[in-house]
């Protein structure tokens, strides 16, 4: 069921505390130079580093400061992305089984009952909401997971897409903080990977939507590869490969299909560039 703590802050910030902690313990790392990530090759293994600037700067802008060239949509969709645990961040989605919230599989196990908060932000337009939810469905290859939620919002579900766009968001709880926004470019789709540059993330990231703009949701943040010299990537999991392995998710539940005529089991082709 839903709650309001008596003391929100303290409650919330208790969560944070162990999950940064957590993350701290867990992020991997270690090469002081990463070569440039070459787009389109499959990581060697599986790799969350624990920050992952994309250029000289950090471009977090908090969610309710941002006046840029998405904020229109964003606004309408930022509700929907939530803290998962005070440790990653999700997204609540449209599907024709139910909404539920995606986030990356090296978050959560199945069957756990993680922790969701609704509107964790710097000047919050709305009251914050705990709740909780199962974990329904949880894969490391592709790398997703879906909470399906013991108290639904008042939120509208974010809907899936297979079209890119030259242009990229993405709204996170980077390191279990407040909701912030960052943007960048669509590189590339290939390997079952999307690959995004000059959009920054860091260790809590994983798991927020990947939005192109019209503010639907490509696909899911899972790897930050980036460096403060501008060299190399991030990379996520496309909507179109996690409904293919999902059981709950249908090809419907894709709001613009890569065919008319494509069905569950055909191999899923690489997100494009939008004209």
């Amino acid at each position: 069921m839903a709650r309001h703590p008596t003391d929100f802050h303290l409650t919330l910030w208790g969560s944070l505390l162990a999950g940064t902690v957590f993350l701290g313990l867990t992020a991997c790392g270690g090469r002081s130079e990463p070569a440039e990530p070459a787009v389109c090759e499959p990581p060697a293994s599986p790799e969350v580093r624990a920050f992952a600037q994309c250029g000289p700067t950090l471009d977090f802008t908090p969610i309710n400061s941002y006046v840029g060239e998405l904020s229109d949509i964003i606004q309408d969709r930022e509700d929907a992305v939530v803290l998962i645990d005070g440790r990653c961040t999700g997204t609540l989605i449209q599907a024709s089984a139910g909404p539920v919230v995606l986030t990356a599989g090296h978050c959560v196990n199945l069957g756990d009952i993680p922790l969701i908060v609704f509107n964790f932000e710097d000047d919050a337009d709305g009251d914050p909401l705990i709740t909780e939810g199962t974990v329904i469905e949880q894969s490391m290859e592709p790398d997703y997971a879906l909470i399906q939620l013991d108290v639904l919002p008042d939120v509208t579900p974010i809907p899936l897409t297979a079209q890119a766009t030259e242009q990229l968001a993405i709204i996170q709880h980077p390191r279990g903080r407040p909701k912030v926004i960052a943007e960048g470019r669509y590189l590339d789709a290939c390997n079952n990977l999307i690959f995004y540059g000059d959009l920054d993330t860091l260790v809590g990231s994983s798991g927020a939507g990947v939005l192109n703009q019209q503010g639907h949701l490509l696909g899911v943040h899972t790897d930050g590869d980036c460096e403060v010299n501008g060299r190399g990537s991030n990379r996520g999991a496309p909507a179109e490969v996690i409904v293919e392995a999902s059981a709950y998710l249908q090809i419907e539940d894709i709001a613009v299909p890569s065919t008319a005529t494509r069905t569950k089991g055909a191999d899923a082709p690489s997100a494009r560039l939008a004209p």
